[in-house]
């Protein structure tokens, strides 16, 4: 969840679903709640590692036919990545 889908109805679907959301209150929110914020901050490292593995054109238009091949060039393209992903955290 991000902050867009912070609304109470929202909420309460993924606390029907026995998940736990991560995501700040609105500012302006009049009773806001409590949130994990490590967590929250680990979310951006999911997010930025699917964003590096867009640049893998052959990934997002799903070239590989066999699901084998395409875990194969999920595997490939993190393995690229790694040195860049250890060099870039503190």
């Amino acid at each position: 969840m991000d902050c867009a889908y912070e609304g109470d109805e929202t909420r309460q679907l993924v606390f029907e679903m026995d998940l736990e959301p991560v995501v700040p209150p609105n500012p302006r929110r009049l009773s806001p709640w409590e949130y994990d914020r490590e967590l929250y901050k680990r979310r951006n490292e999911v997010e930025r590692i699917f964003r590096r593995l867009k640049g893998f054109r052959r990934l997002f238009s799903r070239f590989d036919k066999l699901d084998v091949m395409f875990t194969a060039y999920i595997h490939f393209a993190l393995a690229v990545e790694a040195p860049r992903l250890c060099a870039s955290t503190p």
